[in-house]
């Protein structure tokens, strides 16, 4: 049996706060780049390491994750991974739920999870010994995307779903939103311990330029809001918030969705 290629994952910082996810194989100095909203720091860092392109991934159609492909593909050809929407030319492999894609060995799920856009997708991967989920802009460290094109109940569907991944998965967000989610996650939990812990943790690596990212399925479920909408204190916050009362996990999701978004 042939040996899988040694693969490691990084990220390329990219406009202010974006992370664009690079899948670099070891052996044959290829890398896929993951969400390339601007081509110019992808260029820069295969130069540096002495890599090629060897394809694309593409969670959802906005601009800061897809603005770079043209580029990427005017100096190399390579195949363009990404949802069924015709508005992503570039895209050569449209793909669905249960559709599944391999890189450098590694065996991709694809996981449809709208409400951040209707057309987002996630990529989730049980190949390595810590799983493996780059979810764009649906969940974020202690937090969730905003609600643009789908229902606040389509995002709390598509949050269960990866809620229910192997806690050891490895979550590869496109943002460095952690400091600004976890202060309203103090707000909506504040007598979490987990998440005091979490925050000071973060805050020290962001003293030190350390990206937050990866995080993990068993981290965001102690202490992202979004993910523990069935606990009883985040029920009663939402409901303090909204000043009235609340039956449903998806009605809480709603109000603490909506809180966040002018906090």
């Amino acid at each position: 049996m042939q040996a899988r290629p040694e693969i490691s994952i990084s990220p390329i910082p990219a406009f202010h706060d974006n992370y664009i996810w690079m899948i670099k194989n070891q052996q044959d100095k290829s890398a896929f780049v993951v969400d390339p909203g601007d081509a110019s720091p992808v260029l820069k860092t295969l130069s540096k390491q002495g890599l090629s392109l060897a394809g694309i991934l593409v969670t959802h159609h906005h601009h800061d994750h897809i603005g770079g492909i043209s580029e990427l593909l005017s100096t190399c050809s390579v195949p363009v991974y990404g949802p069924h929407n015709p508005s992503i030319k570039q895209i050569d492999h449209p793909l669905s739920e249960g559709d599944s894609i391999t890189v450098f060995g590694l065996e991709f799920t694809i996981i449809e999870v709208p409400g951040h856009t209707l057309d987002h997708i996630a990529y989730f991967s049980r190949s390595q010994d810590n799983p493996v989920l780059f979810c764009g802009d649906t969940l974020f460290v202690s937090g969730c995307g905003r609600v643009f094109e789908g229902t606040y109940e389509q995002m709390y569907r598509s949050l269960e779903k990866l809620s229910k991944l192997p806690g050891a998965t490895q979550v590869y967000c496109t943002h460095e939103y952690t400091l600004a989610n976890l202060k309203f996650a103090k707000a909506v939990d504040g007598s979490n311990p987990d998440l005091k812990d979490f925050d000071a943790y973060c805050q020290r690596l962001r003293d030190k330029n350390i990206p937050t990212v990866p995080s993990s399925i068993k981290i965001e479920m102690k202490i992202n809001p979004f993910l523990r909408c069935d606990r009883k204190k985040i029920k009663q916050a939402a409901e303090k918030h909204a000043n009235s009362k609340l039956s449903r996990p998806e009605e809480i999701f709603k109000v603490i969705r909506c809180w966040k978004d002018g906090f």
